[in-house]
């Protein structure tokens, strides 16, 4: 059978099996299982699945994800969002537009100590939400700047998303980690811009706040926030410097997550099992869906489907600028469909083998595509972000809202993806930079 024709069957089924709501791990395991008992007859098939799935969750190098996924969800168990936005608030809240500004700062530390854009954005929802009405602020505006910075966690580290690019390409973890960092603080600077000059151009969508905050008051909330501070530092200098390898980097992230909601919160067994649970279920779900993942791939790959789509790519997208618009285009459709994981689970099979034809940087096209999986998961009409923020809003609003305000953060977005591909220093020039990669 011809592999191009494979391929077309195999995308067919996958959204077959996803129409029906089968779980999108198992979808991709199943045609990846099926494909290679076709393809490769029953030996290799079991070979694979006796051998791949303890692989993954076997190697130590993986232990990233799940201790990144438990400090994050320890982080939000401690409340420590709400001193976060809160303390933002208090410095942001006299400048027009400041609580825009103070969940854009606020989702940036967060993103900082959680790994999750769902995550992010729901818990702003409920944090910011109600006092932007307060206020008078606009509520498309509120929310889509809600959303919009909620996606901050898939670039600024520790980024599951980052994680599980590297897994599937093989590159180094703390590389992709500290190639985050200036283009998250860039998107951060260019969402606070932008925010600064459509409240200028719209006095209407942020009225002014004149409650007094005395400066004792914004230092004292400060106190908060320090903790979260050392935190990052211990995970990303740890990195950086080389003292420890990112496993171990989302240990130590995780233990002092712990700490910081034990200094928080007394009572053990009120957050700490709710917290345990929520980590090893969303970890699960990811390992899954990678297991998944790499069946398919090795089906595509033994097949013969990946070089028959490395030379139909190469002959239409045969130059790094051509390619990049090609993969701009398809995440950017796929967000509609797919969640994330999925969306570079599916399509990095054959879409790295041609980054390597066209000497692209690996670790540059890495961040290019956790970009441009931030404007997919807040892109209409099913950005992933747009349904979190809105089952979190429950009945304060309406979609329409929803779409409306992110329009915005979307043209943001797609400004600072322009900046990356136009400059690939400000992703490679950090992780250059790094004592031990």
């Amino acid at each position: 059978m011809d592999p191009i024709l494979v391929g077309y069957l195999g995308a067919g089924m996958l959204f077959v099996f996803l129409a029906i709501g089968i779980p999108v791990g198992v979808s991709m395991g199943i045609i990846g299982v099926g494909g290679m008992l076709l393809g490769a007859g029953e030996l290799f098939t079991w070979g694979q699945l006796r051998n791949l799935p303890f692989w993954v969750v076997n190697n130590y190098a993986f232990a990233v994800l799940p201790m990144f996924v438990l400090m994050g969800v320890l982080a939000e168990s401690s409340g420590v969002t709400r001193d976060v936005f809160y303390s933002s608030d208090l410095w942001l809240r006299r400048f027009r537009g400041g609580l825009y500004q103070a969940v854009i700062v606020g989702s940036a530390v967060f993103a900082a100590i959680s790994g999750s854009t769902i995550v992010n954005a729901v818990v702003f929802t409920r944090i910011a939400f109600p006092q932007m009405l307060k206020f008078g602020y606009s509520r498309s505006l509120s929310i889509g700047a809600i959303a919009g910075s909620g996606s901050f966690a898939a670039m600024i580290p520790p980024s599951i998303t980052m994680v599980i690019y590297a897994i599937i390409t093989e590159q180094s973890v703390g590389q992709l980690l500290m190639a985050g960092v200036i283009p998250g603080l860039i998107t951060a600077f260019v969402y606070l811009a932008g925010v600064y000059l459509l409240v200028r151009l719209r006095p209407s969508l942020a009225p002014p706040i004149k409650d007094r905050v005395l400066l004792s008051e914004k230092f004292k909330s400060m106190i908060y926030v320090w903790p979260v501070l050392f935190l990052m530092a211990i995970v990303l200098g740890g990195i950086y410097t080389g003292l420890f390898p990112p496993s171990a980097a989302g240990a130590a992230g995780a233990f002092g997550a712990f700490c910081l909601a034990i200094a928080k919160k007394r009572t053990l067994k009120r957050w700490l099992p709710p917290a345990l649970y929520d980590a090893a279920t969303i970890s699960c779900v990811i390992f899954v869906i990678l297991i998944g993942g790499l069946l398919l791939s090795r089906m595509l790959v033994v097949v013969g489907i990946i070089d028959s789509l490395v030379d139909l790519i190469t002959s239409v997208a045969d130059t790094p600028l051509k390619f990049m618009i090609f993969v701009s285009i398809l995440y950017i459709l796929l967000g509609c469909f797919l969640d994330t994981t999925s969306m570079m689970v599916v399509t990095l099979p054959f879409l790295f083998p041609v980054v390597v034809e066209l000497n692209i940087d690996p670790i540059w096209f890495g961040i290019v595509l956790v970009k441009l999986i931030e404007i997919s998961v807040i892109t209409p009409p099913v950005g992933i972000n747009l349904f979190a923020v809105l089952s979190a809003l429950g009945d304060q609003a309406e979609f329409h809202h929803v779409v409306k305000g992110v329009i915005p953060f979307i043209l943001f977005d797609i400004l600072v993806l322009a900046l990356l591909i136009s400059f690939p220093e400000l992703a490679t020039w950090l992780p250059q930079k790094m004592i031990a990669g």
